[in-house]
């Protein structure tokens, strides 16, 4: 090739941008070497920086291996495309090597060797290279920069541990380019092998002196320092270190330094973008400040971000969080594209607030969407299985989680054992568990909490001793989760010492552990120390509390201790009818109708309305309901006839209603009809006359089961050797053999 010619691709290649496509490329390439083939070493360098802008590694290599003696750009051009293309050992290989040839890296090296050490997590690596950074006065570059901060952000490093300039473990080691190229092992997409450099090779990366080292370095209790340390000393930011160290700060939990740094980047005439926005919305969900996050809706709107994903994803989120659920729908619906995030977003936000039909039907709209989920989409999910009691659907999932590969992923499994127990199957919960490879505090608390709703305290106390024993921490939920053991087995005094013994894990009680210990004094029959209990509370009793004592009462039917309770609890909840009804039961129980008439009366001057009994069960995919008294299901007159036939086979177990439970004032004859259609009795005999002989049946109930269906579904699991599980407003009830699971204590 003659120098006019040569001349003529170096002017054409000295904008490598203007190469579009890998075959332009290749095409270039080969009319070069068809020439002369390439003997100038600047022709290769710049061909090599082609293959690289356009991420063609094996291409790269290639070129690559043909020199004898690499140039400095030749090492930064297949640094950056092996960093590009996901290989990092690789990319952090190549730069040991380079340094040892002793080539200078420039500004254009850093940032993919810094990435590299951020997706590997080798920190101590990224601190050394950071002293190199340093060292070659590379830290004003705003790309080295940004790296930097984002690897610090990543790796959420302590200032207290940073030893930025440290030298690095002796036990890494690298390979050479010879042995890990890709081309001469003939393994296009193979891993470096090891070699004989090792990471000191990085060689003339000196501890630099200790004025500026500590000029960097500060012991700070912060681990966001360093990054704080690096965005201040840079002289040029661009709206990426903006929204690196936002990021950072949000990640780190400093909300209020990260609207600080939102309004200085305002004021340095930098526009936010999509990114900012996506990483500062949180702030206002965690804030609960649903006024701020509007006011960045009313910004991505005149931006004209409002329709990108992730603004969306963030918008929707931030709208759940607040408990505006109608507002994350809107937000969704008017999305010109739907991604999984956005569609997870909004299942996560149904499901949080309450809505787990909504949240149900919304994925099924997902997968007619052809949107594949992903590990985020079934913790998301599972939870509303696991309220609605779908066990069917919930089975579903956990087989589309074990063919997708997903049930070892931690979060999934521990939903799956808070599903599975809260749907009766704590067996299957508990098997769940064992084959976990890695138990979190989560999954612990998970089926521990399951075992207390089964009535097995026993259990539950092991697993929480186990716990313990695998160094996890207690949480405030764990510690609600043995307290609701303790409580529904009647373990007063165990009971008691772990709820002293919070303050030692730096747990401080909340409202739901007090309640605990109140429900747990009230069931015990412990009425007068629950009182006191609750009057020497160190947080304003509310009226959920003083409800809990007040159901004791009536179980342990002191009325006197009742009418005290109620007067309290209207007091801390005035628009509450609990105490209104339960006091009323209590009447009506005691045969004080008149009483009980008054109470009713004053409920319908206050316009409140007394919730029906409904229970539900599920048969054949399809889950049917029943309320008291009800005649309206279709297949009523089977149910009625199933009905007289189990409460003939009672009485001759020696059956006798306990008519204190029918709450009217009618004769006794009546009060046994109206016991005899409650409606879990409505829905088992459905499920009796609907499923096999042997099936277990499965009952949900919105209210406490009352004490003569309690009896009743004992003997009726006798009579018709039937497994029946029950599950009410407290606890599961497994009814198995004339027995339950609670032993008559609930």
């Amino acid at each position: 090739m003659d120098s006019s010619t040569e001349n003529f691709f170096k002017i054409l290649l000295r904008n490598p941008s203007s190469i579009k496509t890998k075959l332009q490329a290749k095409q270039l390439h080969a009319q070069i070497v068809k020439t002369r083939g390439i003997r100038s070493i600047s022709l290769a360098t710049i061909i090599l920086r082609v293959y690289s802008d356009l991420n063609l590694l094996k291409e790269s290599l290639q070129v690559f291996n043909t020199f004898h003696y690499v140039p400095t750009k030749a090492w930064k051009s297949v640094i950056k495309c092996y960093s590009c293309n996901g290989y990092f050992l690789d990319s952090l290989s190549c730069f040991v090597e380079m340094r040892g040839c002793g080539k200078l890296p420039g500004r254009d090296v850093f940032p993919s060797v810094v990435r590299a050490c951020t997706h590997l997590k080798e920190l101590r690596v990224g601190e050394c290279v950071h002293g190199c950074v340093v060292k070659f006065g590379m830290e004003n570059d705003v790309y080295t920069g940004n790296a930097l901060m984002n690897m610090y952000v990543k790796l959420q490093v302590s200032s207290n541990d940073c030893k930025v300039f440290d030298e690095i473990p002796q036990s890494i080691r690298f390979s050479s380019r010879k042995s890990s190229s890709l081309v001469n092992n003939n393994n296009v997409y193979g891993m470096a092998q090891d070699s004989d450099i090792e990471i000191d090779g990085i060689g003339e990366v000196p501890v630099l002196y200790q004025e500026t080292r500590n000029e960097l370095i500060r012991s700070e209790k912060s681990h966001f320092d360093s990054v704080s340390k690096i965005f201040q000393m840079m002289p040029n930011k661009d709206v990426v270190s903006w929204n690196t160290v936002i990021g950072g700060n949000v990640q780190s939990g400093l909300y209020e330094e990260a609207l600080d740094m939102l309004r200085e980047m305002s004021n340095a005439n930098l526009k936010p973008d999509c990114f900012t926005l996506s990483s500062i919305l949180p702030v206002f969900a965690r804030h609960v400040d649903v006024s701020k996050g509007k006011e960045i809706h009313g910004y991505a709107i005149r931006r004209g971000f409002d329709k990108d994903e992730f603004i969306g994803s963030s918008l929707i989120d931030m709208y759940a969080t607040c408990t505006r659920v109608e507002d994350s729908y809107r937000v969704f619906d008017l999305l010109p594209e739907k991604d999984d995030i956005s569609w997870n977003s909004i299942i996560a936000g149904c499901v949080q607030n309450g809505t787990f039909d909504e949240g149900l039907r919304l994925f099924r709209q997902m997968l007619a969407a052809n949107v594949k989920p992903v590990e985020v989409s079934f913790s998301a999910i599972l939870p509303a299985c696991a309220h609605l009691t779908t066990l069917h659907l919930g089975k579903q999932l956990h087989a589309y989680i074990i063919r997708m590969g997903f049930d070892q992923n931690m979060y999934i499994a521990s939903s799956l054992v808070d599903m599975y127990a809260k749907c009766g199957k704590i067996m299957t919960a508990r098997w769940i568990f064992d084959r976990m490879e890695v138990h979190d505090s989560v999954s612990w608390t998970a089926i521990i909490m399951g075992y207390a709703l089964h009535g097995h305290a026993s259990e539950a106390i092991i697993l929480y001793e186990n716990m313990q024993r695998d160094r996890i921490k207690p949480n405030a939920v764990a510690y609600l989760a043995i307290l609701t053991a303790c409580s529904h087995a009647g373990l007063v005094d165990e009971g008691w010492n772990y709820f002293t013994s919070m303050s030692r894990y730096g747990v401080s009680p909340d409202l739901e552990h007090y309640a605990a210990i109140a429900d747990l004094l009230g069931r015990a029959g412990r009425l007068t120390e629950a009182y006191k209990f609750i009057t020497d509370m160190p947080i304003k009793p509310t009226g959920g509390i003083w409800a809990t004592l007040l159901s004791a009462c009536r179980v342990h039917k002191n009325v006197e201790l009742a009418e005290k309770v109620a007067k309290e609890m209207t007091k801390a909840d005035p628009g509450n009818m609990g105490p209104y009804l339960l006091l009323s039961n209590m009447y009506s129980t005691a045969g004080r109708w008149k009483d009980a008439s008054k109470l009713r009366t004053t409920m319908r001057k206050k316009g409140m309305r007394k919730p029906p009994a409904c229970s539900w069960i599920e048969v054949r995919n399809h889950v049917h309901g029943f309320v008291s008294g009800d005649t309206s299901h279709p297949y009523y007159d089977q149910i009625h006839k199933a009905l007289r036939d189990i409460y003939e086979r009672l009485k001759q177990e020696g059956y006798v209603p306990e008519t204190s439970e029918a709450l009217h004032d009618v004769d006794e004859e009546q009060k046994s009809d109206l016991l005899y259609t409650h409606s879990e009795r409505l829905a088992i005999a459905f499920g009796i006359i609907s499923t096999p002989a042997g099936t277990t049946i499965r009952i949900t109930k919105n209210l406490r089961v009352c004490v003569d269906c309690h009896t009743a579904i004992k003997l009726i699991s006798k009579v018709l050797g039937r497994e029946i599980i029950v599950r009410d407003n407290s606890r599961f009830h497994h009814f198995k053999d004339g027995n339950c699971s609670c032993g008559d204590y609930w």
